[in-house]
Formats: structure tokens, C-alpha cells, sequence
């Protein structure tokens, strides 16, 4: 079987983050989109509004990971300086976007597109542009790094944009096995042998709180449907053998 891996990080740009005043919402949301089409995020950063901060970031992600998609920062005021930073690390000019602004002017009146607004249409030279059904602005993509807003529903619709233009993989296939109330002490001896025995997939063990009591999970993922049915069939082997143990 032919396995296609693309991968991909978010780079969360935004003092409002990283103070605690503004909660992210958007890493879950784009970490399942991208997993649902058949790309592995692998890493996501959060970084302050300070520019050369956001370069080094950028830089070193791009560099890494097939695709960078950034959230925050391309709004119009004087702390959004997302845009700059990536023109200054792919070393581009940047300027209003002839195409960015004939959108904006067909959904603002003219006494509504000031200068601030007017720096929403503000983007490195030979950038493409993330089509945003929601607000005016567009987002934009230069090499591979792809630049959306934070609002939650705008970015949203910019990925639905975005997506349409980047090269996916081999979807993982996902099994969620039920260990109930046995604790992660009593397999992960077990569990460990079966992770060694079946390197292509990957095995995690999440345990949670509810009504009352822990409960355990165990994940198995991996690109291939057949190898990831066989070590589902090992550890739930594995966790028959313990609870007939317990009531032996």
C-alpha cells in the first residue's frame, strides 16, 4: 500500500493568547480539518505581535513542514503586523493588493475604507489570495505558508478556501478502544509490547473523569486499515486477558 504523508503546523500569531485574555479556538478546529483530509499536523506555536519573533517562527516552520497556517494579526490595527512579517520572511515587498482592495470596495462604502481598513488589503508581493466569504479582507498565501484571521467562523471559511489549493495524504484511520475502569498502570506493561510489536501504527492510552470514577480509552492510529485492525485486535486481546485475571 502506498502511503502519501503531508504535513503541517499552525503558527498562532497574538499577544491576546499568550495573556490569557482571548481563548484559542482555532488549533482544535484546524487540527481535525486537516487530520479529516489527509494532512498530520505536527506542531503549533504561539508567538507575541512582535515581529521579529513572528520571522524566526514562520521561517523555521516553513523550512519543516509541507504547509504553515497562521491565524491573527491581519486586522487594521497598528499591532497587526502579521502581513509584514511574512514579507519580511520570504523577503518580499509588500503593498496593497490591487485584487484585495477591488474586493473591499465592493462591500464597503467609500467613506467606510479608511486607512486602517485600507491596511487589510496589505500583502507581500506575489501573494495569492485566500478567498474569505465572511468580511471583506482576504487572507493569502505565499510558498506554502498560508495566512487566515483569528475570528473563529472567518477563519473557518478561509480554510474551506484554502484547502482547495493544497496537496493532501493517506488519511489515518482512527480506532477508539474502551478499557473502562481499568487503570493505565495495569496494561501499559502490555501496552508498551504491543506498541513495540506494531511499529506502524501509533497507540495512545487517554484516561478521563466522569460520573464519579476514571475511565481509560485506548487510540490506535495508523494509514493502513489492515495493520491498524491488527493491533486493535492485540489490545483488545490484552484487555480480555486482564479482566478475566481480575476475576479469576
Amino acid at each position: 500500500m502506498s502511503e502519501k504523508i503531508v504535513t503541517a503546523a499552525i503558527l498562532v500569531i497574538g499577544d491576546e493568547i499568550l495573556s490569557g485574555r482571548t481563548k484559542d479556538r482555532n488549533i482544535g478546529y484546524i487540527a481535525e480539518y486537516l487530520a479529516n483530509i489527509g494532512v498530520d499536523l505536527r506542531e503549533a506555536r504561539v508567538v507575541p505581535d512582535i515581529e521579529d519573533e513572528i520571522v524566526a517562527a514562520l521561517n523555521a516552520l516553513r523550512a519543516r513542514y509541507d504547509y504553515v497556517f497562521t491565524t491573527g494579526g491581519i486586522g487594521p490595527t497598528h499591532d497587526d503586523i502579521t502581513a509584514d512579517a511574512v514579507a519580511k520572511a520570504f523577503g518580499a515587498a509588500i503593498d496593497e493588493d490591487p485584487r484585495a482592495l477591488a474586493l473591499m470596495r465592493a462591500r464597503y462604502k467609500t467613506d467606510e475604507l479608511n486607512a486602517a481598513r485600507r491596511r487589510m488589503a496589505r500583502m507581500p508581493v506575489g501573494a495569492e489570495l485566500v478567498d474569505n466569504p465572511v468580511s471583506p479582507p482576504p487572507g493569502f498565501r505565499i510558498g506554502n505558508v498560508i495566512v487566515m484571521a483569528d475570528v473563529p467562523a472567518v477563519m473557518q471559511a478561509m480554510l474551506d478556501a484554502a484547502v482547495k489549493t493544497i496537496e493532501t495524504g493517506t488519511k489515518m484511520t482512527v480506532q477508539t478502544i474502551d478499557a473502562g475502569a481499568i487503570p493505565e498502570g495495569r496494561y501499559a506493561e502490555a501496552l508498551g509490547a504491543i506498541a513495540a510489536a506494531h511499529v506502524e501504527t501509533i497507540i495512545g492510552s487517554y484516561p478521563s473523569y466522569a460520573d464519579g470514577s476514571f475511565r481509560n480509552q485506548i487510540v490506535v492510529r495508523g494509514r493502513d486499515p489492515a495493520k491498524v485492525a491488527a493491533t486493535q485486535a492485540a489490545v483488545e486481546a490484552m484487555l480480555v486477558e486482564i479482566r478475566a485475571a481480575r476475576q479469576g
